[in-house]
């Protein structure tokens, strides 16, 4: 499959993002004869079948997937001298995949009216979440009543601003609190494991509000009350939530962090709360995602 187009934002130039898996994801969402007879089938086993994503991810928390490591690194161009721990002492892909960061290797954007990036990842933003055509899809709006499974909630964000965030399985995979806050406890949707490669979303946004998923109400004095969601995707069936509910948090603290594979965050803000970064909204407009690391503005007051 050919490379996925998106923006740079340190440098503000157009890149092509490297798929991890793109033979499989072209097999399972391409147009070709091949992937509709053979694909979708294979899709749905793979998308709905909870153990082959817990063999999966049992294999890579195992010490044989130790040598994969050091050529993921070297294949994606990863910059090992940020990692809390050296390189070599992962003892299993997914203790690598899982890492931390070294303090500094992710200044967060001060003031107390900027919000930041809650990951390293691939951004859209829209202005408000009802006018959201995700991945360019014209008259696919997002669902936010089936992504929070409440329509009251749905309503009260849907004039709001919102901020989708794709993880890939090159990313640091660890999220952050976007604001200030005190968080309320996680809540848990099962649901599918579908992918969410840029490509795969284009054949099935509703993968998004599908997907196994947790919801989070971020109780902020600034912003008022921010969803954060964190969705899971093809062998990514765990999202781990290491935060203390009802206990204040900092924007920039960690929140949690997704086990092996993609993955997704959506961030909801109510009507009038957030003016989002020009350049986000601007390449958003042209349907290209913004490449961001966590703790970068986000937008503000």
């Amino acid at each position: 499959m050919s490379g996925i187009p998106y923006i740079d934002r340190a440098t503000g130039k157009q890149c092509i993002e490297r798929v991890y898996g793109g033979f499989l994801i072209d097999l399972l969402y391409g147009p070709s004869f091949r992937s509709k007879v053979l694909g979708r089938p294979l899709k749905q086993l793979i998308s709905r079948a909870p153990l082959i994503s817990r063999a999966v991810g049992t294999y890579q928390r195992t010490r044989c997937s130790q040598k994969a490591v050091m050529p993921f690194i070297e294949q994606y161009g990863l910059d090992a001298t940020e990692f809390a721990d050296d390189a070599q002492s992962y003892t299993s892909f997914d203790s690598f995949f899982t890492r931390k960061l070294k303090p500094d290797a992710r200044p967060i954007a001060d003031g107390a009216t900027v919000a930041v990036t809650p990951a390293d990842g691939r951004f859209l933003a829209f202005a408000r979440a009802m006018d959201a055509e995700p991945f360019a899809l014209k008259g696919v709006h997002m669902d936010l009543e089936a992504l929070l499974q409440d329509r009251v909630l749905a309503s009260h964000y849907a004039k709001g601003s919102m901020v989708l965030a794709r993880l890939c399985p090159s990313d640091y995979h660890r999220f952050h609190f976007p604001v200030d806050c005190t968080p309320s406890s996680a809540k848990h949707i099962s649901g599918p494991l579908f992918s969410v490669n840029r490509s795969a979303l284009q054949k099935r946004p509703q993968s998004l509000w599908q997907n196994r998923r947790m919801i989070t109400e971020l109780h902020s004095d600034v912003f008022g009350n921010v969803i954060c969601v964190e969705v899971g995707a093809t062998c990514v069936g765990s999202i781990h939530q290491t935060y203390e509910p009802d206990k204040h948090s900092d924007k920039g603290d960690e929140k949690g962090y997704f086990s092996f594979g993609g993955s997704a965050m959506v961030l909801l803000f109510p009507e009038g709360s957030l003016q989002l970064d020009e350049d986000l909204l601007a390449n958003s407009a042209k349907g290209l995602e913004t490449r961001c690391l966590m703790g970068q503005s986000l937008g503000r007051k």
